[in-house]
């Protein structure tokens, strides 16, 4: 795997999987960036509100379409610290997004490459280009602490 530096969108998505962990959310952040501005920051909030779309991607998503004032976020980057699941890689590729980056792989959950494998899918409408690996360890750190804390 290729180790990356972490840059500031990740840095962005870290620093929200932490805040989601101290509101008792599990550890996930995703920040959305157009050119060299983050445009969406956003946790995982599944539990409060009670919802459970409430995924940092589909949360960063929608951010960042209220900011642009429209549903395709052409040109964008979606940096997110944990690999997406079936429902966020689907608005991922509905987003039209260019470049997915995740930090930690999820074999139980993750739909890009593990699992679905949403983005191989003869149906696909639109594939970003993805890369992983960046601040894994962190993201991976930030996950395993929350569960231990939970059993």
């Amino acid at each position: 795997m290729t180790q990356w530096p972490i840059p500031a969108p990740m840095r962005a998505a870290l620093d929200a999987a932490r805040a989601a962990a101290k509101a008792g959310e599990v550890p996930v952040g995703a920040a959305v960036m157009r050119g060299d501005t983050v445009i969406a920051v956003a946790a995982n909030a599944t539990r409060s509100p009670p919802d459970p779309t409430g995924h940092a991607e589909i949360r960063a998503l929608r951010m960042a379409a209220e900011t642009l004032g429209q549903d395709r976020l052409l040109d964008c980057d979606l940096y997110v610290t944990l690999e997406p699941c079936a429902m966020c890689a689907g608005a991922i590729s509905h987003a039209r997004i260019a470049r997915l980056y995740y930090a930690a792989s999820d074999a139980k959950g993750g739909a890009v490459e593990h699992g679905a494998r949403v983005f191989e899918q003869e149906q696909c409408l639109h594939r970003p280009e993805v890369y992983s690996g960046m601040g894994e360890a962190e993201a991976a750190q930030l996950l395993r602490a929350f569960f231990k804390e939970r059993r």
